[in-house]
């Protein structure tokens, strides 16, 4: 008697009962507690990705409402009825695939059969894959079939597209939802058939593989075939990269800290070895992006701010980081040149990784100002805007402190500054020396249409140069002067003096 032929693991590793189902514990449960309780639909949906289990689950289904003393969960594999049902011979099981019989004629033929009770079967189980390419005509000349079956029918029905299903259909099922698996699960699963099939694989292999099979277990094991088929009994993870132009975690991780530093040139030099080496751009990009929804949940959790990368990144950084490379991936997959597409796509994440908001940097200036350590003789600096009834359109915002000692009028020091094209002004007033203990005086954020008038003031200016100039910069404290310049690029530009009840004191 000759040896049966070979057969591919998707195959040979295919489960027969509940228990070797893998990743679709809720399903397991459901179908299990349905069985014991005998609370059996008379219809259902199965709906998920490709390769997660669904025509697989069906056909365990079958068996368990149809073997000897059932129907039963822990049915046992050497029932005849249970291996009939699975070498494909049960009369009383029927499979149907929907893309090759989806007419009314086939739905009518269908209909007819279920009007015959099963010969050896306690059900007759219809098993229809891929359900939504069945027309409408089909699914219409089903409806009342599907709500009430004969008592001895029952209905598996099957597909990866459930919006394509007619909701009249779906609403006469009971609709299971079948999940991606996980790539741990996979790459352990793989690890139990490599072992046992004698071969030797790499940790970091079986891990690639379960990357490119996204949540697909048949996948995974089709692309370990290959994988086999090519490395014969030791696959390594260099195989499993050269076979399907995946960058290694290495290399992802390389162009994820270079984007987090600024390093350009590491950037390109990336970029070079992936052309190289013939990797799949659109794959790296979507691996890039998933590290970084890595990091942006890890900012999440760490109140802000994530050091996976080497350097500190915001929670905003990584978020256009992420907005940059979501919208690079049309000029990469259909442009001309997929290779330069994705250089600029990586320097423009560098180029968003650095930008702020106008929002975070007046945060960030407000919380220096209050951190600020206290001095002898200097104040104490907390936020207060600018009386908006006093707020002239017509005048170009100041900034900056006063050490003028008068009781009637107090100096201010002015600086320009531009970020993104808005112009924005800080001023800090200063109380008479009289006070020197005063705790607050003011700091104020102007918004774009917020600025102190100047229109009313006579006094002349002074510039740098200037004595009065030169002390009242001095008396600004260095970690605030320091702080604008490094924020906002703020330069000093001008003294004037504002009449005291021209500014609003804090309460």
């Amino acid at each position: 008697m000759s040896n049966p032929g070979f057969q591919v693991i998707a195959r040979r590793w295919r489960p027969r009962q509940f228990d070797e189902l893998v990743g679709q514990e809720h399903i397991v449960r459901t179908l299990k507690n349905a069985l014991t309780t005998k609370q059996l639909a008379h219809a259902y949906l199965f709906v998920g990705p490709r390769g997660t289990g669904k025509t697989t689950t069906a056909r365990i289904l079958a068996k368990a409402l149809n073997c000897t003393g059932g129907p039963k969960a822990d049915f046992s594999l050497d029932d005849s009825i249970c291996q009939a049902i699975e070498q494909g011979s049960c009369l009383d099981v029927v499979e149907i695939d929907a893309a090759s019989n989806r007419g009314i004629d086939d739905a009518k033929r269908l209909r007819e059969e279920c009007q015959y009770p099963p010969n050896t079967c306690t059900f007759k189980v219809f098993i229809i894959d891929e359900v939504h390419q069945l027309t409408k005509d089909a699914f219409n000349t089903l409806l009342k079939t599907f709500e009430e079956p004969p008592a001895w029918v029952k209905f598996i029905l099957a597909t990866t597209e459930s919006d394509k299903v007619l909701p009249t259909i779906t609403s006469r099922c009971q609709r299971l939802e079948f999940h991606p698996i996980a790539e741990e699960v996979i790459s352990a699963q793989l690890a139990r058939i490599v072992k046992a099939d004698g071969v030797t694989a790499e940790p970091a292999a079986l891990a690639a593989i379960a990357r490119l099979a996204n949540g697909g277990m048949r996948d995974s094991q089709s692309i370990l075939d290959q994988v086999i088929s090519f490395s014969g009994k030791k696959v390594t993870e260099a195989d499993v990269l050269a076979i399907y132009g995946l960058a290694s975690e290495q290399q992802i991780n390389g162009l994820a800290q270079a984007i987090a530093t600024g390093e350009a040139t590491k950037v390109l030099t990336l970029c070079d070895a992936f052309h190289a080496e013939g990797r799949d751009l659109m794959r790296v990009l979507s691996d890039l992006q998933l590290r970084v929804r890595m990091a942006v949940i890890d900012a999440v959790k760490a109140n802000g701010f994530s050091n996976q990368w080497g350097a500190a990144m915001s929670t905003e950084q990584l978020v256009r980081i992420l907005e940059s490379l979501q919208a690079s991936e049309q000029s990469i997959r259909h442009g001309l040149s997929p290779r330069a597409n994705f250089e600029i796509s990586m320097l423009k994440a560098i180029e968003q990784s650095r930008q702020r908001s106008i929002d975070l940097l007046i945060k960030d200036i407000a919380a220096a100002a209050a951190g600020l350590p206290r001095e002898p003789g200097q104040k104490k600096i907390s936020s207060s805007l600018v009386a908006p009834a006093e707020v002239s359109q017509a005048t170009s915002p100041v900034s900056t402190p006063l050490v003028s000692s008068s009781s009637e009028d107090s100096s201010v020091l002015a600086s320009d500054s531009v970020v993104d094209g808005d112009e924005r002004s800080l001023v800090v007033d200063d109380e008479s020396k009289s006070n020197p203990d005063s705790e607050i005086d003011a700091f104020a954020f102007n918004l774009p249409t917020v600025s102190v008038p100047l229109s009313p003031i006579d006094s002349k200016p002074s510039f740098p140069g200037d004595k009065d100039f030169e002390a009242a910069v001095s008396a600004l404290p260095q970690a605030l002067r320091d702080k604008l310049k490094q924020t906002l690029g703020a330069e000093f530009t001008a003294l004037r003096s504002i009449p005291s009840d021209k500014l609003r004191r804090p309460q």
